[in-house]
């Protein structure tokens, strides 16, 4: 039987809301109001892409205004790269990692449970650095991390293998516009190495993963199945045990971060 896609709706329909409570109740940065927003604007975006797919110009142009707005929001105090750029420089690198996070995002959601219990890792992992830490942020910075962690784990309740729905580009590619803010507000706040290394593995398999097909001459925004996750599939391993060996790594992942 097909399994049907668009499971990112009843994830957005719960986390947009909280983290704009969030915002209501003054816990959470103001600024946090333009990813709300932003994050709202790609979901549009990408179920109308999840209904019948858009040219890859449009939906690029749709993720560069989402990402210069949130970047325009950010306080002009933070800079990413811990002021060893200028600011506008600074601020315009942000807007590229950022825009390679939400698509790589969307890269990495192909087999299941992935994306649920990544992103579940993310905002507890997040949550976790900043309540360990208070200079990297407020209990209201923790709340959005734990709200996000809350949204994926009742998502992954349906995710994981067998999966009775999929996420789909509407709940890929707003999560990662998310946690790519959660995470530029990490790395400003002064845990930059944290804030990297937190994703390593989605960002090492996806960057790894696209630069061997440029090389090769490919389309690199085409469909494909060379990601490691994807081999181990292909080679016997079921998506539930590579979901569980890729949460174990990110434990480990999770232990570095809190040691810098």
């Amino acid at each position: 039987m097909p399994t049907p896609r668009g499971g990112g709706l009843a994830v957005m329909a719960a986390l947009l809301p909280a983290w704009a409570l969030l915002v209501v109740l003054d816990s959470a940065p103001a600024a946090t109001i333009a990813a709300v927003l932003g994050a709202a604007f790609l979901a549009l975006v990408s179920f109308a892409d999840d209904l019948r797919p858009l040219p890859p110009l449009w939906r690029l142009l749709a993720q560069i205004a989402a990402v210069a707005g949130g970047i325009a929001a950010l306080p002009d105090s933070g800079q990413v790269f811990q002021g060893l750029l200028p600011p506008a420089i600074d601020r315009a690198l942000a807007g590229l990692l950022w825009l390679w996070f939400v698509n790589l995002y969307n890269f990495m959601d192909g087999i299941d449970g992935i994306t649920g219990a990544e992103t579940a890792f993310l905002g507890a992992g997040l949550a976790f650095l900043v309540f360990v830490n208070r200079e990297l942020g407020n209990a209201g910075q923790v709340a959005l991390g734990l709200a996000t962690a809350a949204a994926a784990l009742g998502f992954l309740r349906w995710n994981w293998q067998p999966a009775k729905i999929f996420l789909g580009d509407v709940g890929s590619v707003p999560l990662g516009y998310l946690l790519g803010w959660l995470l530029l507000a990490t790395a400003a706040a002064g845990a930059w190495k944290a804030a990297l290394i937190l994703p390593g593995y989605y960002l090492v398999d996806a960057t790894w993963t696209l630069c061997r097909r440029a090389l090769r001459g490919e389309k690199v925004w085409r469909p494909h199945r060379e990601h490691f996750y994807q081999k181990a599939v292909q080679r016997g391993m079921s998506h539930a045990a590579v979901v569980r060996r890729i949460l174990a790594l990110n434990l480990f992942l999770l232990a570095l971060a809190l040691m810098l």
